[in-house]
């Protein structure tokens, strides 16, 4: 009988060739087949994979169920980054996008994110519905399922990705400006995209390599090494984007070869979008993004909503409300006037426009953003700790154990989604165990980098002794 398969915070995920088998992947298949089936009269998939090993085989095992059920596959040339499949979903209209990917975890995992009409995240409550009816055995002959060309059409979703990034910004602004700019793939899926929109970057990561060279796809300061060297070693380079596997996550880095963390690109874009393109809305983020985005909300007087970790609570917002910008820690964002899908490429072209448009630097633009919210700074650190320590740790934050780090004494604390110190307006420190990963985070802010990793230190002392 086949293990129970779940859906974390974003999709399935598992180990390539232990729980991320070609019949683990059927079974999924087969009851995402069987809710299309039941909540659409004439259903339609588009799918695709990114660079990941095996990518192909996943799909071509997703395909054949699909069509078996009678269901009707768009199904990408290649590998394709996530929002390309969700943008796919929305232009085509199909029922449902799928894209075989496990985003920027480790190399030896894969994936299964569902992607709904609307062009962002499936719904929790539907994902709930679909992960409910996967079957023990998925029941079929896989050896014997041909794909059916009648029901499977091939698709360009990256042309069509292209064509959409060239109608909605000013790339001759971006290739005007003198800007040098670069561009880290991390050898995943935004690869080529970027070569077609703006073809004079500095690329890095750029080519197919299925292991990444062993590490995690990440836009994190620690996974970016190279690409921080490479910045520093030129002297010359204004602005460095770089996306995880998939290409929904954003990093970002300035002239000096400085990490730009989510928050202050949340900041910014709201900033930018509100100030200069005369955009209105509602803003929402995730419980772990910086309360500064309700003080620049405020600014602008829009109104301004926290949710619950996990993209898919935000997009459920952008789908039913008017909301300007979306985003999460993790350096997953959406704005309006794209679909309601994080976007690491589109956004990163976004703060490119908006550099280009002012004929300032990042830091000046990041400048104008501290006079609105005021000068802060962000660290998260991730522990890598046995799962009885994280439930002896979770368990006393959920019994209020915690009143104090070191001299840091908390004022309130937040629970939508994890456990919130404040200590004071400027400074708090956040735990919550990851909804993907057997890892304990802990995120801190603070006025300077020196504060902030001083509490992180505190916190990781503290917990290791529980």
């Amino acid at each position: 009988m086949g293990k129970k398969i779940k859906f974390g915070t974003d999709g399935w995920r598992a180990i390539i060739a232990e729980e991320y088998t070609v019949d683990n992947v059927a079974r999924v298949s087969v009851a995402t087949a069987e809710w299309l089936l039941k909540n659409f009269d004439d259903p339609s998939v588009v799918i695709g994979h990114d660079c990941r090993f095996a990518g192909e085989l996943f799909v071509d095992t997703a395909t054949k169920v699909f069509s078996s059920k009678g269901i009707k596959v768009k199904r990408a040339f290649g590998f394709v980054s996530t929002p390309m499949v969700s943008l796919g979903a929305v232009k085509l209209n199909c029922s449902l996008g799928v894209v075989i990917t496990a985003s920027h975890n480790p190399p030896s995992y894969n994936g299964f994110k569902l992607k709904s009409h609307h062009g962002g995240p499936l719904s929790p409550a539907k994902v709930q519905e679909i992960e409910d009816i996967i079957p023990d055995e998925h029941g079929l002959n896989l050896d014997k399922l041909s794909i059916s060309n009648e029901l499977v059409e091939k698709v360009d979703l990256e042309t069509m990705y292209v064509k959409h990034a060239e109608e909605n910004f000013d790339l001759q602004a971006i290739k005007n400006s003198g800007l040098n700019l670069a561009y880290d793939a991390m050898y995943g899926a935004g690869q080529n995209a970027l070569k077609r929109l703006l073809p004079d970057l500095h690329f890095l990561h750029c080519d197919y390599n299925p292991s990444f060279m062993g590490q995690a796809p990440e836009p994190i300061g620690k996974n970016l090494q190279e690409l921080e060297r490479f910045i520093k070693d030129r002297g010359d380079i204004d602005c460095a984007l770089a996306t995880d596997g998939d290409a929904d996550r954003i990093g970002l880095y300035n002239g000096k070869g400085e990490f730009v963390d989510s928050h202050h690109i949340i900041l910014l874009l709201i900033h930018y979008l509100a100030k200069y393109k005369g955009f209105t809305g509602k803003v929402a983020t995730a419980f772990s993004t910086t309360p500064r985005v309700k003080k620049m909300a405020d600014h602008y007087g829009f109104p301004s909503e926290v949710v619950k970790i996990g993209f898919k609570y935000i997009a459920e917002i952008m789908i039913h409300e008017d909301v300007i910008v979306g985003g999460e820690e993790s350096g997953g964002i959406a704005v309006k006037g794209h679909i309601p899908e994080r976007d690491g490429i589109w956004m990163g072209l976004i703060i490119w426009e908006f550099m280009a448009k002012s004929g300032k630097t990042i830091d000046q633009l990041i400048d104008e953003v501290y006079e609105i919210v005021g000068p802060f700074k962000f660290e998260r650190n991730d522990l890598h700790i046995t799962e009885d320590l994280k439930s002896r740790i979770i368990a006393k934050c959920e019994s209020g154990a915690f009143t104090e780090f070191g001299s840091y004494k908390v004022r309130e604390v937040g629970t939508i989604d994890g456990y919130k110190y404040f200590f004071d307006d400027d400074r708090w420190v956040m735990i919550r165990p990851s909804g993907t990963e057997p890892v304990l985070r802990t995120y801190a802010e603070a006025p300077t980098l020196e504060e902030v990793r001083e509490i992180l230190k505190i916190t990781e002392d503290l917990l290791r002794k529980q």
